[in-house]
C-alpha cells in the first residue's frame, strides 16, 4: 500500500476552492468586478444569441422559461426541438460555435451521441434540444409553467 500511495501521489489533485455556483461561472478579475446590471445584461446577451441561433437553425417549438428567482442553477432554460437526429446535433454544434465565438467560453454538453436530447450548460443559460417524440415524452416545460394544467385541477 505504501508503493501505491508513493507512485500515485497528486494523480487526483484536489482544490481547496469551492467550485463556482452557475451565477459565477470561473472567477477571474473580470467577472469579479462585475456589477449586477453588467451581468443581466451579459444573460440577456447569452439568451440572444442562443435564440436567434435557434430561429437561424429552424428550430421548432422554442420555449423561453425565465427562472430569476425561481431556480439557483440557472437564471433562464431554452426548449427547443429539431426535427430529426441529425438537425438536433446540428443545432447544439451551432450553439456551442456561436458561444465560443461570441467570448461566452466552452458551454458543457450531454447527449451529443445520440442527438434525441441534447442539453447544453452554458452557465447561467441551459437549453434542452429535443426529437419532437422524446420532448413529448419528458415535456419538462411543464415543471416549469407557473399555470400548468395539473396544478389548476389540485386548486
Amino acid at each position: 500500500m505504501e508503493g501505491f500511495a508513493r507512485t500515485h501521489q497528486g494523480a487526483f489533485p484536489l482544490r481547496s476552492d469551492p467550485a463556482p455556483t452557475a451565477h459565477e461561472g470561473s472567477v477571474s478579475s473580470e467577472t469579479s468586478t462585475k456589477t449586477e446590471s453588467e451581468l443581466d445584461l451579459s444573460i440577456k446577451a447569452l439568451e440572444t444569441l442562443i435564440l436567434s441561433r435557434l430561429d437561424d437553425d429552424k428550430a421548432q417549438d422554442i420555449v423561453h422559461i425565465d427562472l430569476t428567482d425561481k431556480s439557483s442553477v440557472a437564471d433562464s432554460l431554452i426548449v427547443a426541438s429539431g426535427r430529426s437526429h441529425r438537425h438536433v446535433g446540428a443545432l447544439a454544434d451551432h450553439i456551442i460555435r456561436a458561444l465560443k465565438e461570441s467570448g461566452f467560453g466552452k458551454a458543457r454538453v450531454e447527449g451529443l451521441p445520440h442527438c434525441d436530447w441534447v442539453l447544453i450548460d452554458a452557465g447561467d443559460v441551459v437549453v434542452h434540444l429535443f426529437r419532437p417524440e422524446v420532448r413529448s415524452f419528458y415535456n419538462i416545460e411543464k415543471i416549469w409553467a407557473v399555470d400548468a394544467p395539473h396544478r389548476l385541477a389540485s386548486n
